[in-house]
C-alpha cells in the first residue's frame, strides 16, 4: 500500500471492527433474502481505500498461480475469448447495505477452474488486487454455480469506481470478499488472511450468520 490510501477510513474500519458496528447480534431467523443487520439501498456506494487504479484494458491481465495445473496469464483479449454467463444476484456489504438483483455479466469461477484444473491439496485462494489489496476465500466457496469473475454490472462495464475493469463477485460472502481491480488469483493449500482479515474482520465472512468481524 502507499501513502495515497485514506489513512483515516481505514482506522474507521479498524475501529468499527473492535466496537462491532453495525453488528445486530439478531439470532438468525428463517431464511429470508435480507441477512441479519442489513438494510436494502436502491443504488451501488463507492467504498475504497481511497486508491482508484486506472488500469487500460490494453494493460490488464489476470495471473493464476499455484497449485494448480495450469498456470495462465489472461490479456483482456484472452478473458473476453472465454464462456461468458450472465447471472442475478444480490450483494451484501459489511458496512450493512445489500443491493438486489445485480445482473452480473463475466466468466464463471467454474470456467476459470476448468482451465486451470487445481491440484488435489489446493484448499484456498487469495486474491490480489492493483491497489494490493488482498482478500481469501475457501475453494469450496469459490467453486460455486454464481461466483463468476464479472466484468459488468446491468449491462454496462464495471466502472473504476466500484472495481472494473474486472472483479470476483461471490454473492454468498460479505462483500468485501470480492476483491474490487483483480490482479491475481493464487490457489494454496494453507490459508491467508487477506487486508481486512487481519485488521479484526472475520475470515468466513458469510452474511447469514453475521460474521462482520473476528
Amino acid at each position: 500500500m502507499t501513502n495515497e490510501l485514506d489513512e483515516k477510513l481505514i482506522a474507521a474500519k479498524e475501529r468499527w471492527a473492535r466496537e462491532g458496528k453495525h453488528q445486530s447480534g439478531d439470532a438468525p431467523k428463517k431464511k429470508s433474502r435480507l441477512p441479519p443487520g442489513q438494510h436494502k439501498t436502491d443504488g451501488w456506494p463507492v467504498l475504497d481505500l481511497g486508491m482508484k487504479p486506472h488500469i487500460p484494458l490494453k494493460d490488464w491481465t489476470l495471473n493464476v498461480t499455484g497449485l494448480i495445473e495450469n498456470p495462465l496469464t489472461w490479456t483482456w483479449e484472452d478473458f473476453q475469448a472465454q464462456p461468458q454467463v450472465e447471472i442475478k444476484a444480490d450483494i451484501h456489504c459489511v458496512t450493512s447495505w445489500s443491493m438486489y438483483d445485480g445482473v452480473w455479466g463475466g466468466v464463471s469461477a467454474k470456467r476459470l477452474l476448468e482451465v486451470v484444473k487445481p491440484k488435489a491439496e489446493a484448499k484456498f485462494l487469495l486474491f490480489k488486487s492493483y491497489d494490493s489489496y488482498t482478500t481469501n476465500v475457501p475453494l469450496s466457496r469459490f467453486d460455486d454455480d454464481d461466483v463468476l469473475l464479472a466484468h459488468s454490472w446491468n449491462g454496462k462495464p464495471i466502472d473504476r469506481d466500484h472495481g472494473g475493469p474486472v472483479r470476483p463477485i461471490i454473492p454468498k460472502l460479505y462483500f468485501w470478499k470480492s476483491a474490487k481491480w483483480v490482479r491475481s488469483i493464487a490457489f494454496l493449500d494453507t490459508d491467508q488472511p487477506g487486508y481486512w482479515e487481519v485488521r479484526g474482520y472475520h475470515n468466513d465472512a458469510d452474511p447469514w450468520k453475521e460474521e462482520r468481524y473476528s
